[in-house]
């Protein structure tokens, strides 16, 4: 069973299915119900008019031979009298059930010693020559000249002149509204069916035709997995709605899982293009102090080792930001932060008034120092750090006196391994992470990092965070 319905359009086509099986069984029974108690009151009231010209008829003193109603023309008849015996009958009358008596045959009057005005199955007080105002309903058969039919009998009493307290009941058949109920119930038996099949149906074909589209993004994801050809897309329809909207996003992040992986290896393939350098200038120097202890360039070496250990720490500390490393919440006091890392720098000068942000004071002077090596490393004579705060942002400027980055290379600076000055030694310009690590920490702090044109000329870098 899970296996057949494991499909969404089959649980769909089902669950239409059954909610319109539903909707009609409980319409029909309502339409078979409504038609049955039209019917039935139908019946009745032609019964209750039969029995009234009856009872009129008896209020007149027609005799009972002569009444009217008793021909059987428009169904059963009969009179009873005050003790429930039956004084008068419809003409053929063969049998009979759902009146007071069953008799066919009037029986022979009672004595008038018998007749008792005040007995108590006269019925509610009636003057004589007056007719009941309401009459009693009740369902039975009755078979007149060998046809048995089910009928609708209704019971009206009436006070005679010169025989006393009557009751008169009539009948009206029920034929039509057995026939009418057992049509409807065989157009619903077999119409019912029928809509139900339409319904699974339609349903079926328009959930089809509906997930078309996401059977096409499956296969192409599938593909898109098999071959690992992130630069491939899945289709998009045309139909604007929530499929065509889950194409659109799925596309989207391809395209950034994408954009990460190529990153990830050009980041790799960078990582290791800067290890190689240091490594092999360590190595040539070992292998010459192996072979000529003498020629052993120590400070060379250490320099070199140096190097390793801080691009290693850089490399370390933006595999966590990559990770989605999240700082914590302390507060940090971005003056007094300044005024720490710009501490025995030479040509460094700090103008800050006290702002709070929150964060990690690690790696918020981390941000720092990397901006003042940077901004020393292309200064001419100084540099300047200034801490305000502005609106709900504290900012934080490091301005210099050098050229200044150019307009179009703003952005590119903050690209891991990027140098602009392609002729500086490594070991002046490093390799080309810090300001890229100084973006990361800033957006992890749900700040902006951004590069400018100084006062002096030079570039100017600035942090904005918001306040603690």
């Amino acid at each position: 069973m899970r296996r057949l319905f494991g499909s969404v359009r089959a649980r769909a086509t089902l669950g239409a299915t059954l909610v319109v099986a539903v909707a009609l069984v409980a319409a029909g029974a309502a339409v078979l119900l409504s038609l049955r108690s039209n019917l039935i009151g139908e019946a009745g009231t032609q019964a209750e008019r039969s029995a009234r010209a009856v009872a009129a008829e008896l209020a007149a003193g027609t005799p009972y031979d002569e009444l009217s109603g008793l021909d059987g023309d428009d169904g059963p008849v009969q009179v009873v009298d005050e003790d429930k015996r039956l004084v008068a009958a419809s003409d053929d009358l063969e049998r009979i059930s759902g009146t007071d008596t069953g008799q066919v045959k009037p029986q022979p009057a009672a004595s008038p010693a018998g007749d008792d005005d005040d007995s108590d199955d006269a019925g509610e007080a009636l003057e004589p020559g007056e007719i009941s105002g309401e009459s009693v309903f009740s369902n039975g058969s009755a078979t007149i000249d060998g046809d048995a039919e089910d009928y609708r009998f209704a019971a009206v009493e009436v006070e005679t002149h010169d025989r006393g307290h009557l009751k008169v009941y009539a009948g009206s058949p029920l034929a039509a509204e057995h026939g009418a109920v057992r049509t409807a119930l065989t157009v619903m038996l077999i119409g019912f069916p029928l809509l139900l099949a339409v319904v699974a149906a339609v349903t079926w074909l328009v959930t089809r035709r509906a997930l078309r589209p996401v059977e096409g993004i499956r296969r192409e994801m599938a593909a898109i997995t098999h071959s690992e050809d992130l630069a491939r897309r899945v289709p998009e329809p045309d139909t604007h709605d929530e499929i065509a909207r889950l194409a659109s996003t799925t596309n989207e992040t391809l395209a950034a899982l994408e954009t990460s992986v190529e990153r990830q290896r050009r980041f790799v393939a960078d990582a290791s293009h800067e290890l190689r350098s240091p490594i092999a200038s360590l190595r040539t120097q070992l292998e010459v102090a192996a072979a000529h202890p003498e020629l052993l360039d120590l400070d060379g070496a250490v320099e070199d080792t140096v190097r390793l250990q801080r691009l290693a720490a850089d490399l370390l500390l933006l595999a966590r930001l990559d990770a989605g490393e999240r700082p914590n919440d302390a507060k940090v006091d971005l003056a007094a932060l300044a005024r720490e890392e710009a501490d025995g720098r030479t040509g460094v000068t700090v103008d800050a008034e006290p702002v709070e942000v929150a964060g990690s004071r690690g790696q918020l002077g981390r941000v720092l120092a990397n901006l003042l090596d940077n901004a020393q490393r292309h200064a001419r004579s100084a540099v300047t750090v200034t801490v305000r705060r502005e609106g709900d942002r504290a900012v934080v400027g490091v301005a210099d006196d050098g050229d200044g980055v150019p307009e179009g290379d703003r952005e590119r600076i903050f690209e891991r391994f990027v140098r602009l000055d392609a002729a500086r030694s490594r070991d002046d310009g490093g390799a080309g992470l810090g300001l890229a690590i100084a973006r990361d920490v800033a957006v992890r702090h749900g700040g902006t990092l951004t590069a400018g044109r100084g006062p002096a000329g030079g570039a100017l870098f600035e942090l904005r965070l918001p306040l603690a």
